[in-house]
């Protein structure tokens, strides 16, 4: 595995609650002891304690299959789930198209073309919502709300603050310690859309890390400082960090990012769902098709909560066990 060290406190606490949440029975049941084979998950790191949770309570059912989880960003899933190097792309934005405008890394071919070359098509499953949450020092009494603009001031291209007191007339002369999502991160993608108004367009000097809870420490230490990642890792972390209310104007209420506010889409610009990708020829494989099964479960429902993320609603899980099917 990846990465050993999760949102979640201890694995070994998740697969003990897990086993618990699902002792009490469910049809969805994916047990099956003939199961067997090796499945390799990789993507963006909001997904990954979901996707981690999961697999762990999923191999306790089925000890013949082994499930791997990796957190090397979307961008660097999708270029796994392209090369075939994994089955499933764990991913916080929607794979690229060709109605996107928008290049991959590779060459002028998207994502999905890029998957289409080599004779895949790729299968996407909604599993979670989430708000990008922006969050400060807990020291930081000013901060507390920002509008769009002002947080567009910040993090644009070639932007030119550097102390709060650019940003806003009576904060103080303090230089602002920045830090996100790298490049590779559906995080960055999403954000610095509906932020920046441009994909992918972002200054570059801040401290940058796939890891958000290397972003998540870096806040705690830093009094002056502003990060944003996944509204999970607030949550395992929110006596140590204070989140920004956001408004999208002057003229309208600020919006704290919560569960119910990011459900309804109140949290604006910054709610989203989160995906799993996989590709028709991976779902031939059974140990794959029981896996995402079980992923779109009441049980993995149940564990979705627990990593302090949220759920969608249950229509929505059996919209895609109908698609696996």
């Amino acid at each position: 595995m990846k990465k050993t060290v999760s949102l979640i406190t201890s694995s070994v606490m998740a697969l003990i609650v897990a086993i618990g949440l699902t002792g009490c029975g469910s049809s969805s049941d994916s047990s099956n002891g003939s199961l067997s084979g090796t499945i390799r998950v990789d993507g963006s790191s909001t997904v990954f304690p979901i996707s981690q949770a999961i697999a762990e309570e999923f191999m306790a059912k089925n000890s013949g299959v082994q499930v791997t989880v990796g957190e090397s960003g979307t961008g660097g899933g999708f270029k796994k789930l392209i090369a075939g190097e994994i089955e499933i792309a764990d991913a916080s934005r929607e794979i690229k198209k060709p109605k996107d405008g928008i290049a991959s890394e590779a060459g002028k071919e998207t994502e999905l073309e890029l998957l289409q070359a080599k004779g895949e098509e790729p299968l996407s499953f909604p599993i979670a919502f989430d708000g990008i949450t922006l969050v400060i020092n807990k020291k930081n009494t000013f901060a507390t709300e920002m509008t769009v603009d002002e947080l567009k001031k910040i993090w644009q291209k070639d932007s030119t603050v550097k102390n709060w007191s650019d940003v806003r007339a009576g904060w103080p002369n303090e230089e602002i310690k920045l830090y996100g999502p790298g490049t590779a991160s559906g995080t960055f993608d999403f954000f610095t859309k509906a932020i920046n108004g441009v994909e992918k367009e972002s200054r570059a000097d801040y401290t940058q890390s796939e890891d958000d809870n290397v972003l998540v420490k870096g806040v705690q230490g830093d009094e002056f400082s502003l990060g944003y990642f996944g509204f999970a890792y607030y949550e395992e972390n929110k006596d140590k960090l204070t989140a920004v209310k956001v408004k999208l104007d002057d003229a309208t209420a600020a919006v704290e990012p919560s569960i119910d506010s990011i459900k309804s889409g109140a949290y604006k610009p910054l709610s989203r769902k989160l995906f799993v990708y996989t590709t028709k020829n991976a779902l031939k494989k059974p140990e794959v098709k029981a896996f995402l099964q079980y992923y779109n479960s009441p049980d993995a429902q149940k564990l979705i909560d627990f990593v302090k993320s949220i759920h969608l609603p249950a229509e929505d899980y059996e919209a895609n066990l109908k698609l696996l099917q």
